[in-house]
């Protein structure tokens, strides 16, 4: 009896621990964000044994709920390039102002050599824009829109110059906590 008790003490002793998964993966975290690709390009540096290839890759993300962010991300590999801008996107979300399902003002957006005109739109009219502007106003929450695009109609320049029209909306509540006043006096 007592050899059988000696070797079940022994055994637990040398039991081993349940594997644990793979501790490299990162967690999976559910993300609050939905992501677009705009765009992505092939890029190539000439060097010394001839051209080096890579992509470039632009990357949309919004919450369809006032938030959104882009970002641009260059890798050997397509897949590498939208990963590193999907991160870039993310740490660049800004908040949009919004009025119901529209925005609150006519706003103009200028990148380099495009400008893009948003005006507020009434209720059921839509999203009226063009690709590369479209993708930026849904992911960030605007149903009603309408925008004209000046000058190059470039996707990585329409997204930024989208983007920095996006940036420079207010509403009127906080264009008045800002002046000092009420509400009311600016209507």
């Amino acid at each position: 009896m007592e050899k059988s008790e000696n070797k079940q003490e022994k055994n637990q002793k040398t039991e081993r621990r349940p594997r644990r998964e793979n501790r490299n993966q990162a967690p999976q975290v559910q993300d609050e964000f939905d992501k677009k690709m705009v765009a992505v390009n092939r890029i190539s540096k000439t060097v010394k044994g001839g051209r080096k290839m890579r992509f470039n890759a632009l990357v949309c993300v919004g919450n369809h709920n006032g938030k959104v962010g882009i970002g641009m991300g260059k890798a050997a590999e397509v897949s590498l390039a939208i990963e590193k801008a999907t991160l870039a996107a993310k740490r660049h979300v800004i908040d949009v102002a919004m009025k119901g399902t529209t925005i609150p003002h006519e706003v103009d957006g200028i990148f380099e050599t495009t400008k893009i005109i948003m005006m507020p739109s009434k209720e059921g009219t839509g999203v009226i824009a063009g690709g590369a502007v479209r993708d930026v106003v849904e992911l960030a929450g605007i149903k009603d829109i309408t925008t004209k695009l000046y000058g190059s109609n470039n996707p990585v320049n329409c997204v930024k110059a989208t983007f920095e029209g996006l940036k420079t909306l207010k509403t009127a509540e906080q264009v008045a906590a800002l002046r000092g006043v009420s509400v009311d006096t600016l209507r």
